[in-house]
């Protein structure tokens, strides 16, 4: 399997994405996972999976909004109720929802913002039991993704038996059509350039959120639908992970790591890579060192057949780096699917994969992410690969370099060549920690 990337649009002299086949293949997908289970219906308010299951999109300002809803009934085709004019665009533009039938107005509560005693929560119940009753499914299980309260008490009030439905999306999502995989690689092909103008805007001087912001103008400009967060980390805030960009100002030595997430057509990324500013100390090279050898002891073992087990048995336990237990390192050292939304199955992560392993398939396509703190208590590393799962291994879509330690900024020289990038940096020279410890780090 060679995963391919091309060009954005559209052209009639080369095969590229196949839309039409994607959402014809997202669909059977998802009518399968349903098949396979109790429930008689799926009702969906997350924004990711109404996309998959009704290839309809109205922004991703209403990702958190639980405005809109679809439901697709065991044997059935997808219902959208949604926001005011968007029901009417998708009756025009969106053909495979066969107009008003099955593209309808529809609202919720505004999470909450419309009056109780509106009936807003009333009239959503309505709609989707009327349906039910339609295709005889009203005493089958409903299966719902999430839920306000009003929502869920008002579809109790009309005798729906409301069970977990968010299974039955995420089992239908975890194995990545070839389309799919086009689409995500498309995406890394993207945060490749944003990493490129980022590298070289690094220097001393700059702040945290300047990189936020030279990473964004470089995804939209490229098309990106949506810049989700751009995670920029420097300096002495590298340990512990704050998992938020500030405002400081980097500094000649610093340590830095961003993660970048955004998406393509709806395809995401989770793409972190750690960069020195100007040089690098002795600690801060170690902490990479270590870092890059758990990522690659963990690509090593990607294969179809292996596990979530596997993978995590090769990265660390929380104590060997400073955290009491792996709740309270979750996320450091970690794995998870990627694809409408990030953190799709599978899950890689000690805390659960030991005792819960899931399998590992052909075209699953996931990020692995690694991180060290270094032995001088405040640098740390950071790196991010996404791979798809081939027939006998894995491909890593990830391109930036990251193998080894990237140095970032001017190139400075003294009167004697130019200045050693391998060096101290000078406030933190005498802490009494710039050496290696035979561990590797971790204490703080």
């Amino acid at each position: 399997m060679t995963v391919r990337t091309f060009g954005p649009n559209a052209v009639d002299w080369e095969k590229r994405v196949d839309l039409d086949r994607l959402r014809a293949e997202r669909f059977a997908r998802l009518n399968t996972a349903l098949d396979r289970s109790e429930l008689g219906a799926v009702l969906s308010f997350d924004f990711s999976n109404i996309r998959y299951m009704s290839s309809t999109h109205i922004g991703t300002w209403a990702m958190d909004k639980l405005i809109r809803f679809a439901l697709l009934p065991r044997g059935g085709e997808p219902i959208v109720w949604d926001f005011g004019s968007a029901a009417k665009h998708h009756q025009l533009y969106n053909p495979w929802l066969d107009g008003e039938n099955r593209a309808r107005a529809g609202i919720s509560t505004l999470r909450g913002a419309f009056h109780p005693a509106a009936g807003i929560a009333a009239d959503v119940a309505g709609k989707v039991a009327t349906v039910l009753r339609e295709h005889g499914l009203d005493a089958e299980p409903l299966g719902v993704d999430v839920v306000e309260m009003p929502i869920l008490a008002a579809l109790q009030a009309e005798g729906i038996d409301v069970v977990d439905g968010q299974q039955v999306f995420l089992e239908a999502r975890r194995i990545k059509t070839p389309d799919e995989i086009a689409l995500l690689t498309q995406a890394c092909s993207m945060v490749d350039a944003a990493y490129e103008e980022l590298y070289m805007f690094l220097r001393p001087g700059v702040k945290e959120n300047e990189c936020v912001g030279v990473v964004s103008k470089t995804l939209y400009d490229l098309g990106s639908e949506y810049v989700e967060g751009v995670n920029a980390i420097s300096g002495e805030r590298c340990s512990p992970h704050p998992h938020v960009y500030s405002d400081r100002l980097i500094r000649p030595g610093d340590p830095a790591f961003f993660d970048i997430l955004h998406s393509h057509l709806g395809y995401r990324t989770c793409y972190y890579r750690t960069f020195a500013v100007g040089s690098a100390s002795v600690a801060q090279r170690d902490a990479y060192t270590r870092c890059r050898e758990y990522m690659d002891r963990a690509i090593a073992l990607v294969k179809p057949g292996a596990t979530t087990a596997d993978i995590v048995s090769v990265w660390p336990r929380a104590e060997e780096f400073g955290f009491a237990d792996e709740m309270a390192a979750f996320a450091l050292q970690y794995g998870h699917g990627v694809g409408l939304s990030i953190w799709e199955k599978p899950i890689f992560s000690r805390l659960v994969s030991l005792d819960q392993p899931e399998t590992l398939e052909e075209g699953m396509v996931f990020a692995l992410e690694t991180y060290w703190p270094a032995a001088d208590g405040w640098s740390a590393a950071r790196i991010e690969e996404e791979v798809v799962v081939t027939a006998d291994g894995c491909e890593v879509i990830t391109k930036f370099p990251a193998e080894e330690l990237l140095v970032a900024g001017r190139k400075y020289w003294t009167a004697g060549g130019a200045l050693n990038t391998a060096r101290e940096s000078q406030s933190h020279l005498n802490t009494g920690n710039a050496t290696p410890s035979g561990d590797g780090g971790g204490a703080r």
